[in-house]
């Protein structure tokens, strides 16, 4: 499966917000920070890599779909698809 072009640039720029946050998180950590701010971070960090993720299966879901619809070969199953978003889920 191919992403599409614009697809790939927003989860990049997502994974790259991601590293970000990690990078916060270790300082914030080395720094000694209230645990309650260092955890919140945790989650909006584990929250957006989620969405990349999502994103990329959605759009392979959505590329799975049109070419079925097409009656072209998909490179990967409805299952694939379904087993790679509940490993998200």
């Amino acid at each position: 499966m191919q992403l599409e072009p614009e697809v790939t640039k927003d989860v990049v720029t997502r994974l790259r917000r991601v590293q970000g946050q990690i990078a916060g998180i270790a300082q914030m950590l080395e720094d000694g920070r209230d645990c309650s701010d260092i955890v919140t971070q945790f989650s909006a960090a584990s929250r957006a890599l989620s969405r990349a993720g999502f994103k990329v299966v959605a759009s392979g879901l959505r590329q799975c779909v049109t070419a079925e619809d097409a009656g072209e070969p998909s490179d990967m199953s409805r299952e694939d698809l379904e087993r790679l978003f509940l490993s998200l889920a």
